[in-house]
């Protein structure tokens, strides 16, 4: 009486459908779907090892480049000191070593105050009386040597060696948060691994502990001053939405945009020098000028008159003191001079090698992040699985099958099935096969095994 109460609930008719299926064989269907899974778990395990070699093989280009970048940053660095110094040197010596400097910076002095103090009150919106005497008393106090070393070339390559700084940090932050999201999902998934077959090898040669420690492996040092943040779990929300992909592609089009803003602002700063077609009376352009880089201008020329200095390519006389030859009449100052010109040339060389080092990281971890992602998608469910906790033997339970009625008043044609399934630690799901497959064909498990999957692995990323 007790086995009659539960082969009676089976045939009971239950939404217009009818029990196919005994328990004895809903079981053996079990043990069948529950075989597929476990291929399938296999295959995704071997999915996340392949990102983990992905991402092996990315850490070691990723410290060449570290390494190359530091060895650049040194170079430059010395390059640096030696032009610093040079400069140094040529500004405590401020007497002209020869007539036709004095001669060209006494015609250089009025076209240049003129050219600044016109820019000035046609830009800026007060204070131009007292910028002009300040301006005058400091052009009076002021050597051609000023003019001659062309010491803003140091000034940029530092503000260019600050922004370097930035750009490598960010992308340094944002390659951890990828490297670290990727040794978790690899620890994540061996545990799958480990729990679900413990009995066979796991599939990643050398152990996870090989595999998870890379010998030589460092991080390039950051600013002190940068807050480090806590290493996330994988699958964080922002990686659920996003992706590793998110992290970088932002990033990139930002500096493609900064490096044609910052081609853009060269023409039109050249443009404004050297006068266009368009120019005004007085060498000015009619091109409307970034309003934050006329503020900071004028910021600069309130605080120091040496800003004006940078106005001395408008004047003919002012350029040509820079092509002034003091080899003859003074050869240390003409040593030193070229002493002076040939490191800030090294330098600018190194910033450019560093820029394009900093380019190709940002593009090779842009194309990982992408691949990586597409791995993520197809198998990064696996590492789901890591703490389940497995009711009986199969991973796949199937719980009823039954014939739904036929919709169609086409008697020849066979009716759909439902199936009930229960997948790892899901809630029941119900599933429909096409009636063409019938439930003894061993096609129906892996269509069922399939399509049951295919919502756990939806519910997953979601």
């Amino acid at each position: 009486m007790r086995l009659l109460v539960p082969i009676l609930g089976i045939l009971l008719s239950w939404e217009g459908g009818q029990a196919l299926v005994p328990p004895n064989e809903l079981q053996q269907m079990s043990t069948v779907g529950s075989k597929y899974i476990d291929a399938e778990v296999e295959n995704a395990i071997n999915g996340v090892k392949q990102m983990k070699s992905l991402m092996d093989k990315t850490s070691k280009d990723h410290q060449d480049i570290l390494t190359t970048l530091e060895e650049t940053k040194k170079k430059k660095e010395q390059a640096m000191r030696l032009a610093k110094e040079t400069e140094k040197k040529l500004t405590e010596k401020p007497e002209v070593c020869n007539e036709t400097m004095l001669a060209l910076w006494e015609e250089c002095k009025p076209c240049l105050k003129q050219t600044c103090m016109r820019f000035y009150s046609k830009t800026c919106r007060s204070g131009s009386g007292l910028v002009g005497r300040q301006l005058e008393e400091f052009l009076n106090h002021s050597s051609p040597i000023s003019i001659w070393v062309d010491g803003e070339r140091i000034d940029s390559l530092l503000e260019e060696d600050q922004h370097q700084g930035r750009w490598l940090e960010d992308l340094e932050e944002r390659y951890s948060l990828v490297e670290d999201s990727v040794d978790d999902l690899f620890r994540e998934s061996t545990r799958a691994y480990g729990h679900m077959f413990p009995f066979f090898r796991s599939p990643f040669a050398g152990g996870f502990r090989g595999a998870m420690h890379t010998p030589g492996r460092f991080r390039f040092p950051v600013s002190s001053s940068r807050v480090v943040r806590d290493t996330p779990s994988f699958f964080p929300l922002p990686f659920r939405q996003h992706g590793f992909h998110h992290l970088f592609q932002p990033l990139f089009e930002v500096t493609q945009r900064m490096f044609e803003g910052a081609q853009k602002a060269m023409e039109r700063d050249s443009q404004w020098l050297e006068g266009s077609p368009d120019s005004v009376p007085g060498g000015f352009t009619t091109e409307i000028r970034n309003s934050s880089d006329d503020r900071m201008v004028c910021r600069e020329i309130r605080r120091n008159s040496a800003g004006c200095l940078k106005m001395k390519d408008k004047c003919d006389k002012c350029r040509e003191i820079l092509s002034v030859d003091c080899s003859q009449t003074d050869p240390a100052q003409g040593q030193l001079r070229e002493q002076f010109e040939d490191a800030v040339r090294l330098a600018e060389r190194f910033t450019r090698q560093y820029d394009q080092l900093l380019r190709t990281f940002q593009e090779e971890m842009l194309n990982t992040s992408s691949l990586l992602d597409q791995l993520n998608t197809q198998f990064g469910w696996v590492s789901r699985l890591a703490n389940l906790t497995q009711n009986g033997n199969s991973n796949l339970q199937v719980t009823t099958v039954l014939s739904k009625t036929p919709r169609s008043k086409d008697s020849s044609k066979p009716a759909d099935t439902q199936v009930t399934v229960q997948l790892f630690d899901s809630d029941p799901l119900s599933l429909t096969v096409p009636g063409e497959i019938p439930w003894d064909d061993p096609k129906f498990m892996e269509v069922v095994a399939d399509e049951a999957l295919r919502h756990y692995k939806q519910n997953t990323i979601e």
